[in-house]
């Protein structure tokens, strides 16, 4: 059975109150259109960033699987002694590429795979999916319609071994495919010079046939076996290349294929970027980044993240969430239209009408902002439009130079608790980013923990890190680093100047020799002692000064740069925070849904004449509508009689409201046929089974309302 457990009415109630009411003046909102076209505008700007940075992350495997073709195809052409070899023991070339568990995201590396093959290599690329494949004859079919570019109807891959090629019908067997393929290599040798050479600068001649197997793991052990055995022994006569999509571990072909099958195979490994990698960097390069506007809020951000991490590590569906919150940002925040790049924002600002000036001055941030200021300043933004427009305007290139700071900022200390030998803030940037996000993070006891691990470090790493954050804050585009950077070169140059630090590594050597030597305990404890009484009593070399000199300078920079993005003026224009939504669309209550399709099917199709008030029953509404209200008030068990006999009379009041003169009879026996088909429906739904305790009874599976 199914159960729903209610939230506190008094929780449910707070929520209602602190939520914003802005979907109640989304629609009729002046400015829709425009939001509509900023939207649309934005998410294409950030997908064709996203497809690049897919791009450039792939292109080292997929770089790698075209040189494995390459060297497979040239020993095939110029029948080398390799490939002599390998037609003695009939091996195949077969690349096993390791993809990950996120199988969502293989349909689009494999695709790329296919598309870079086609432009490079061969014209002969088949995908192959295991659904599709239950049988030998079923892949023979599927392999031979794409390579010969003709649709095979699923309904014929049972009855017939043939495809259909213009006017002709080809068997799909190995001998045809080795003689469509001779063929259509001989029409192109002996084409023109001219189309010649075109057609070679793309493909090689003779060109291999490459078949992935999209998902591996998903067919069937005799299909792969027989596929496998009977390449085989043509591979001589048709250059075949195999390319296994893989989500586990290599060591599956080994459990699904006998040594005799895969000793047939010239297996060469290629693993695949870690998805988590992929993810950390499409976060570093769509979110920590001034380029783009709209930005996501902590909590928003950690919904996404928990996803990822704890359900599909699918980037794609990662992704979807993010254009998720864009469309739905710009639907329900009607101010949403000065999220736009810094450009456009004086003329959107200035156009503003008196319901969007009322709508700033109702955002939380623009409150806490008027309160600060003097009496005079606080009336003019209250009843001044025109002064409100002013401040707004530099209100939010403000936010826009935050953000460019603290972005900056961000990396640098990043650079800093990445290097350390713990990762009390995480070792990624993205994990870093939430945390400073969500509160003051100099006041957490992580940083803490990474300021007193940063006060001892040595001198390589701490130059370094200064490095490292003087690159990052000039390629930054404020002048405002200018002093930061110097101070950063002239630590550099101290450090350079130092000797100290060569002495205090022979000393603490020294001692970790001589403690080495002693194992008794006795003289190890007094040792330890001894050398934490000269510690108190010694003075702080120059290079531990400086060092905790870099260290509080550092401290101070976040301190300045890194205040949450919830304490600045007019965030709710640029973050989306409404994780609760997020979440309502993303993690899925389809027994909710289904109640309030079948409860209120008004809430869906939109239809007026469904509305009924009162809990009562429409009779207009559809017959698993009327059923299933019926069902909610029974008990565990459900008389069928009883039940059609309800169902029949809502139904008969459409009908007689209709003035349909149809014979009685007639009118039974359709009604009761759309009743059957609606208590089917709800059985396949799973809300009533079949009782064996009384035949004309079913039995009620769901309690409890939604």
């Amino acid at each position: 059975g199914c159960f729903v457990f209610k939230p506190s009415t008094k929780k449910r109630r707070l929520e209602e109150k602190t939520a914003p009411n802005f979907r109640s003046t989304s629609h009729d909102s002046e400015d829709t259109e425009l939001r509509f076209v900023t939207c649309q505008s934005l998410w294409n700007q950030i997908k064709s960033e996203t497809e690049q940075i897919q791009e450039n992350l792939n292109k080292q495997l997929l770089d790698n699987l075209v040189s494995f073709l390459s060297r497979s195809h040239s020993d095939f052409q110029e029948k080398t002694t390799k490939w002599t070899c390998r037609m003695k023991f009939r091996e195949i070339p077969t690349a096993a590429l390791v993809l990950g568990v996120n199988v969502t995201d293989h349909d689009l590396t494999l695709r790329s795979l296919s598309d870079v093959l086609q432009d490079n290599i061969t014209p002969y690329v088949v995908l192959l999916e295991a659904k599709d494949c239950p049988g030998i004859k079923n892949l023979m079919q599927k392999l031979m319609g794409q390579l010969m570019n003709c649709d095979v109807e699923v309904d014929s891959l049972e009855d017939e071994d043939c495809v259909q090629v213009s006017q002709n019908r080809i068997r799909c067997s190995m001998p045809s495919l080795i003689s469509w393929y001779e063929s259509v290599t001989k029409k192109t040798d002996s084409e023109t010079p001219s189309k010649k050479r075109n057609s070679s600068s793309r493909h090689w001649q003779s060109p291999p046939v490459v078949v992935i197997f999209k998902d591996m793991e998903s067919f069937t052990t005799k299909v792969l076996q027989d596929f496998i055995v009977i390449s085989s022994q043509h591979i001589h006569e048709l250059p075949l290349v195999l390319i296994f999509g893989i989500a586990t571990s290599p060591m599956i072909i080994h459990r699904l294929l006998p040594h005799s099958v895969s000793s047939l195979l010239c297996i060469e490994l290629f693993q695949s970027l870690s998805c988590k990698e992929h993810l950390s960097t499409i976060i570093d390069k769509l979110l920590l980044t001034s380029r783009f506007p709209f930005k996501l809020g902590e909590k928003v951000l950690q919904v996404l993240i928990n996803i990822f991490l704890y359900h599909d590590f699918s980037v794609q569906n990662f992704i979807k969430g993010f254009q998720l919150c864009i469309v739905e940002h710009f639907y329900s925040q009607p101010l949403s239209v000065l999220c736009c790049h810094l450009v456009d924002i004086k003329k959107r600002v200035y156009s503003l009408s008196h319901d969007q000036c009322e709508n700033i001055r109702r955002l939380p941030s623009f409150r806490r902002y008027v309160e600060k200021q003097e009496s005079g300043k606080q009336i003019e933004l209250l009843t001044n439009d025109s002064f409100l427009k002013e401040e707004t305007e530099k209100l939010l290139e403000d936010l826009y130079v935050y953000h460019e700071n603290y972005v900056s900022i961000l990396r640098c200390l990043h650079v800093f608790t990445s290097s350390l030998p713990k990762y009390p803030l995480g070792k990624q940037i993205r994990e870093l980013h939430c945390a400073c996000l969500e509160n003051q993070v100099w006041e957490t006891e992580e940083y803490e923990s990474s300021l007193q691990l940063a006060r001892m470090l040595n001198k390589t790493d701490l130059v370094t890190m200064l490095q490292k954050c003087v690159e990052i804050l000039m390629s930054s585009s404020r002048k405002e680093f200018d002093k930061t950077v110097e101070k950063l070169k002239e630590f550099l140059t101290q450090f350079q100047n130092l000797e100290e630090a060569s002495q205090e590594r022979d000393m603490s050597v020294s001692s970790q020799q001589e403690l080495q030597k002693k194992t008794d305990l006795y003289h190890l404890q007094k040792t330890l002692l001894e050398l934490k009484e000269s510690r108190r009593s010694k003075k702080l070399t120059k290079f531990e000064m400086l060092r905790f000199e870099v260290v509080d300078y550092i401290d101070r920079l976040v301190r300045k740069y890194l205040v949450p993005a919830d304490n600045r003026t007019l965030h709710e224009i640029v973050y989306f925070n409404a994780a609760t939504v997020l979440r309502g669309h993303l993690n899925a209550a389809p027994r909710t849904a289904l109640h309030t399709a079948l409860n209120n099917p008004h809430w869906y199709l939109k239809n007026q004449a469904l509305k009924c008030d009162g809990g009562g029953i429409s009779n207009k509404a559809p017959d698993i509508c009327i059923v299933y209200k019926l069902h909610l008030e029974c008990g565990r068990l459900i008389n069928l009689v009883d039940w059609l006999e309800a169902f029949s009379t809502v139904v008969m009041a459409a009908e007689e409201a209709n003035g349909d003169a149809a014979s009685t009879d007639q009118v039974d026996d359709i009604i009761h046929a759309r009743f059957i088909r609606a208590v089917s429906e709800l059985e396949l739904l799973g809300f009533i089974k079949p009782s064996k305790q009384k035949t004309d009874h079913v039995a009620r599976l769901t309690w409890g309302g939604c």
